[in-house]
């Protein structure tokens, strides 16, 4: 070490020679073994700034060199985090604070529902901390370097393994460097030196003049964009895909120069009707029986309904979705509007499905099947009419689910069945009929007094 200090020289007091100050010294070895042997023995003698190039990867070249792990997967590491913890701030930034909206009562903010977007934002930074942590952490890129003058470097890709240490390194010596990789098994050891030319060292006007007029057509796009955000105009935006938003047809509500009254809305032709929908059926699509030419609400289903359990349980169902918010799942009136309106301190007249004709609100027990049919096909004072949403099967389906419910919430103390009588509360006192009203039956009933039965609702026989 004493020797070689005494030989060293610093690199500022090497002779410029008629290529340009020394840059370095380039090695070539004949295998990848000795290029890791010549790795090793240039990183024992304290060389710092050298570097080994080699057409494909040589295993174990890392460790000869003395390469310290990279801090490469910590920087994505922390990329990825800062990408976790942006994309979840700015959500709830955006959805919580700044723009909260209340749809359907869902919580304004919840991890669940902003886990996509974080994990997109955490992979977007962690890839660019990757791609240009590489580029930074290598130096890269590197447009031009010294060892391209060099003949015997443009082997490299091909089947040449060089080692380089530069001058810049303080243990380097113009005598003594060679002789170690000499020693170290070297087939030849050649200097390098910078350009000495300084218009050779610049880059082309042509490339400076490719690189500028690239960019400046780059920003073509963005320009116009800006000038389409900040500018006015009457006429519609260039759609490059159509989308079939522009056909010619008439829209409804719109004017139209080709009919005499100026209007594209063209109404009903008399005398005509669409295709399938003449619904000459009036029992099945409105509910009426005629007889002598008079109509009246008919007491039965169609014909074209078979009352099965299955229409029944298809019944119930359509109940629930559609009439239970008012009329409850009992059909008592008293669902999840009445209530909601009575906590605000408000009232929601909601009809008693299933009430006996000796109580108040008991009329709907009496009504006709069809009268039921056109109430839900039509609507009643504040009830929408459920034309549009139910076909004319699943409208009938309800009316014979509401004939069930009564008959289960009025059914006799005597026609419940025998084993199932020791499981139900006592038996109460009816409820006293009003003057001049329908009077309760006698025995009492299984919960409300009474019998759909008796009431001539046409629910014997009906529902099961």
């Amino acid at each position: 070490m004493a020797n070689h200090d005494e030989h060293h020289e610093s690199p500022a007091s090497e002779p410029v020679s008629e290529n340009g100050e020394l840059y370095g010294v380039l090695a070539e070895y004949d295998t990848p073994g000795e290029l890791i042997e010549a790795a090793r023995k240039v990183r024992d003698a304290g060389y710092t700034e050298f570097d080994c190039f080699s057409p494909f990867p040589v295993h174990g070249i890392d460790e000869a060199m003395g390469i310290k792990r990279t801090i490469l997967p910590l920087l994505v590491f922390g990329g990825g985090f800062a990408g976790a913890c942006g994309g979840i701030l700015l959500q709830w930034w955006c959805n919580a604070y700044n723009w909260p909206w209340n749809i359907s009562g869902k919580p304004a903010w919840s991890i669940p529902a902003n886990v996509p977007i974080a994990f997109e934002t955490t992979i977007l930074l962690a890839v660019f901390t990757s791609f240009f942590g590489m580029w930074i952490l290598n130096k890269l890129p590197q447009v031009w370097h010294p060892f391209f003058r060099l003949e015997r470097f443009g082997r490299v890709s091909d089947d040449a393994f060089l080692l380089g240490i530069e001058a810049k390194d303080a243990r380097f010596d113009a005598e003594a460097t060679p002789k170690l990789l000499k020693d170290a098994g070297a087939l030849e050891v050649e200097r390098c030196y910078f350009e000495a030319d300084p218009a050779r060292r610049t880059m082309p006007k042509w490339i400076t003049a490719l690189i500028v007029s690239s960019t400046a057509f780059a920003l073509i796009p963005f320009a116009i964009a800006a000038k389409a955000r900040n500018s006015h105009s009457s006429e519609p935006h260039i759609h490059i895909f159509p989308d079939m938003d522009f056909q010619p047809k008439f829209k409804a509500d719109t004017a139209s120069d080709l009919f005499a009254d100026g209007r594209a809305n063209r109404g009903h032709i008399n005398g005509t009707i669409a295709r399938g929908s003449l619904n000459a059926d009036d029992l099945f699509y409105r509910g009426l029986e005629r007889a002598d030419g008079a109509a009246k609400w008919t007491q039965s289903f169609p014909k074209q309904l078979e009352v099965t359990e299955q229409l029944v349980k298809r019944g119930q169902n359509r109940f629930n979705i559609y009439c239970s918010p008012c009329h409850g799942f009992d059909g008592r009136g008293n669902g999840a509007i009445p209530q909601r309106v009575a906590a605000s301190g408000g009232a929601w007249a909601a009809r008693n499905l299933v009430a006996p004709p000796w109580e108040a609100g008991g009329h709907v027990i009496k009504m006709p099947n069809g009268q039921l049919f056109n109430t839900i096909s039509n609507g009643y004072a504040t009830m929408k009419g459920y034309a549009a949403q139910l076909p004319h099967a699943d409208r009938w389906a309800i009316v014979l689910y509401i004939r069930a419910l009564q008959r289960a919430s009025n059914a006799a103390f005597d026609e419940v069945p025998t084993e199932q009588r020791e499981n139900m509360p006592a038996v109460q006192a009816p409820t006293p009929a009003p003057a001049g009203g329908a009077t309760p039956p006698a025995g009492g009933a299984a919960g409300s007094a009474g019998s759909a039965a008796t009431t001539g609702s046409g629910a014997t026989g009906v529902a099961p």
